[in-house]
């Protein structure tokens, strides 16, 4: 994987690929806070985490090939209150450099609007046909002596075995063995690349970037949707895009309000029209 990504990610200082570790994000994270830690940006990999996670803490399943794992570390000129927004704009990024590679690799037999069909539930899942493809997990930590956090992004994409976790999980789940046949290390690099444009981006113009490149991949528009937290539901409403700083927008009968946390489901049979 190292020799594939070298070439292809040449803007980063530090590239590792492991065969197992506890938390790509966490091992990252750690690195971030030694004192004589290199220039960053960093990326690192592992076959296997055996400490993994998703939203809220929860462990990420995974096995040897079944999923491809990895985390990047950048470092990030923006004051801690203005972090937030990044975990949706880390989730556009995967998606559009996903969509891009199928794009990009397009045959004569694929269907002209297949890209559309991955697509990122807010705040940063990436699903294909409403199944879940990917988790993404957005983390700062500060580096010593400095007051500019670096931020640690990890991704787990499901590679194959998607009938199986389904069944598993008892919700819908998709693998990239029904979508592409495209290496794991353009995958990785696509993304680590569009990482890193979008840090810039972000500390450049903030969300307003942003706004409109989420309506293009968003998976949720026009849906009936649930907020809840630990099994209570917080708001329900029509989703209707994001603010200028990154929150999903939920309109209802008592009118438009904004999420910042809490998990996002779409109730069964409850899309609507936008008009």
């Amino acid at each position: 994987m190292i020799s594939a990504l070298t070439p292809l990610l040449p803007d980063f200082t530090s590239l590792q690929w492991l065969e197992s570790t506890g938390s790509s994000n966490a091992d990252l994270m750690q690195r971030a806070r030694q004192a004589d830690a290199a220039p960053l940006p960093w990326l690192l990999g592992a076959d296997r985490q055996s400490s993994a996670r998703g939203r809220a803490g929860r462990p990420w399943q995974n096995a040897t090939g079944s999923t491809l794992m990895f985390s990047c570390a950048f470092a990030v000129d923006l004051p801690i209150a203005e972090l937030p927004g990044l975990s949706p704009v880390m989730g556009i990024a995967a998606c559009e450099a996903l969509r891009d590679l199928l794009s990009a690799h397009r045959t004569s037999q694929s269907p002209p609007i297949a890209e559309t069909r991955l697509a990122l539930k807010w705040p940063n899942d990436l699903q294909w046909d409403h199944a879940k493809l990917a988790g993404i997990l957005v983390e700062s930590t500060n580096r010593p002596g400095s007051q500019s956090p670096v931020i640690v992004t990890g991704i787990g994409l499901n590679l194959k075995d998607a009938p199986a976790l389904a069944t598993a999980l008892g919700r819908p789940i998709a693998d990239w063995s029904q979508i592409a046949d495209i290496s794991p290390a353009l995958i990785v690099a696509s993304i680590a690349r569009a990482w890193s444009r979008a840090i810039k981006d972000y500390a450049t113009g903030g969300y307003a970037v942003f706004n409109t490149r989420f309506d293009r991949v968003d998976a949720l528009a026009g849906h009936q949707v649930d907020v809840t937290d630990q099994g209570f539901i917080l708001q329900t409403g029509v989703a209707i895009g994001t603010d200028s700083i990154g929150r999903l927008l939920l309109q209802n009968n008592q009118g438009i309000s904004a999420v910042m946390v809490g998990d996002v489901s779409i109730r069964p049979s409850a899309t609507v029209s936008q008009s």
